[in-house]
């Protein structure tokens, strides 16, 4: 496997203390943008299915799956599109897909949103991989986060902590854990928050209550120690 990030991050040490502090029910979850096989670990299996992103995504929250999956196990056209491992398809691009099912008032509507959607260019990637944090046995890209707003204003205040600032999120009620929280994260390099969508909601587990937050493995250490602190914080709600 190519090691893709120069700094070496304790995973399991890392997710532990993200549990602990933040009252996780379940794992975050480490994601990478394989570009080619040499970044797949050996042994790592790859998926025997064919589902959503966001269902992976839940494999590996839930069950504590490890594994890789490539174009062919991805369900969801719109979110292979935005992960960069397959073209947009006609009906996306040119805004009947949504428009059909009654998300939009017009599919110019829909078009308007679908290209402003954030997506990794398409076929430079060439499988997405999936771990619970604790379990990480390669270099992510994204770690993503789902769980419910008190947790993500913990997450917010620890992303501002060492620099202050504001939190700019972008999120349009479509492709939230494909587009959102994996592609916007990894190509913009900053914390992102979605309220889901639909399709995240419907298949993959999210619940109600429950949003999702993605932001760069690379601030991984920073995000840990800055939790630990804001919400022991005296000014911090138990």
């Amino acid at each position: 496997m190519v090691e893709t990030m120069m700094k070496q991050i304790d995973f399991a040490g890392s997710s532990a203390a993200l549990k602990s502090s933040l009252g996780l029910t379940g794992s975050p979850v480490a994601i990478k943008l394989a570009t080619g096989k040499e970044d797949i670990p050996e042994g790592m299996e790859k998926l025997d299915k064919t589902v959503r992103h966001c269902q992976m995504v839940n494999l590996a929250r839930r069950e504590g799956k490890v594994f890789y999956s490539t174009v062919e196990n991805h369900e969801c056209m719109g979110g292979a599109w935005a992960l960069g491992l397959r073209p947009i398809t006609d009906t996306l691009k040119t805004g009947h897909f949504y428009f059909k099912l009654g998300k939009f008032e017009s599919t110019a509507a829909c078009k308007r949103t679908i290209d402003r959607i954030p997506h990794v260019e398409s076929g430079l990637t060439y499988a997405t991989l999936y771990a619970p944090l604790e379990k990480t046995n390669f270099s992510p890209h994204v770690i993503l986060i789902v769980a419910p707003p008190r947790v993500m204003l913990k997450l917010g205040q620890a992303a501002l902590f060492r620099l202050g600032g504001r939190i700019v999120s972008e999120f349009s009620g479509i492709q939230s854990v494909c587009s959102d929280a994996t592609a916007q994260t990894y190509l913009y390099g900053r914390p992102n928050f979605s309220l889901g969508c639909d399709g995240s909601r419907k298949f993959s587990g999210i619940e109600d209550q429950e949003m999702v937050a993605g932001f760069p493995a690379e601030m991984l250490p920073e995000i840990v120690e800055a939790v630990k602190i804001v919400t022991a914080a005296p000014g911090s709600k138990k």
